[in-house]
């Protein structure tokens, strides 16, 4: 009898790349998309024209115009300083007469007259190093633009707030009775609650959203003025 014939070989299929969301295809073209935007911003323009480190500086400068919370000889301490744009306004607008101490866990490069701190300003070694170059003497101005790395998933705003609770509890700890706390927030679960707290520790708390803040962006900035002494005033001699 002859044999029955084979059965044909399974031909392998031509393999297609996703092109969902989350690929390397799709994370790819957002990413060009970014770059454009970025280098076509005008702020980011302005920033490289002027001699600024980031285009952040802008934001900084409308809350300063509208609220005038920098001023000659004022001890103010920027918390996530690098790439270093807020400190070099502050450093500015201070004076010879004033201190700046800028803190953050990545580098920074040197701007002249700043006091760069490096490491975790939740840590005891840093602050250590800022009591002694303030020879001990209380901030009038703590300024706090962190935020984490952005993943575009929900985790992303309860980390925001975690870095804003930690701001002001440096904020409270290390400010002079009338001090001043300005911080980035974004809209979302837990800011009314983050707000409420904030206003039982300033007098006046006033929410700024800079027109140099991209319109889509979420961020807004919390400015809060005149901190109310406790029985105990917050300082950096008490630690």
């Amino acid at each position: 009898m002859p044999a029955p014939p084979s059965k044909p070989k399974p031909q392998p299929q031509p393999k297609t790349k996703p092109h969902g969301p989350g690929t390397a295809a799709s994370r790819s073209k957002s990413s060009r998309r970014w770059l454009e935007r970025h280098f076509n911003d005008e702020y980011v323009k302005r920033a490289q024209q002027e001699g600024y480190r980031s285009r952040a500086v802008f934001k900084l400068l409308e809350i300063q115009e509208k609220d005038r919370i920098l001023a000659p000889g004022l001890r103010v301490a920027d918390l996530g300083a690098a790439p270093g744009g807020w400190s070099q306004v502050a450093v500015r607008l201070v004076g010879d007469q004033g201190r700046v101490l800028a803190l953050d866990i990545l580098p920074m490069d040197p701007v002249p007259g700043v006091t760069f701190i490096q490491g975790d300003f939740r840590e005891a070694e840093p602050i250590d190093r800022l009591r002694e170059a303030l020879s001990h003497e209380a901030l009038d101005l703590v300024l706090s633009d962190m935020a984490p790395n952005m993943s575009g998933t929900a985790a992303d705003q309860p980390r925001l707030i975690y870095l804003c609770e930690l701001a002001l509890d440096f904020a409270l700890q290390h400010l002079r009775p009338g001090g001043t706390l300005v911080v980035k927030i974004f809209q979302g679960e837990g800011f009314d609650a983050y707000l409420k707290t904030l206003r039982r520790h300033f007098r006046q708390v006033m929410s700024r959203k800079p027109k140099s803040s991209r319109s889509e962006s979420r961020e807004l900035y919390l400015v809060a003025r005149d901190l109310i002494a406790r029985e105990t005033p917050p300082g950096l001699v008490s630690g």
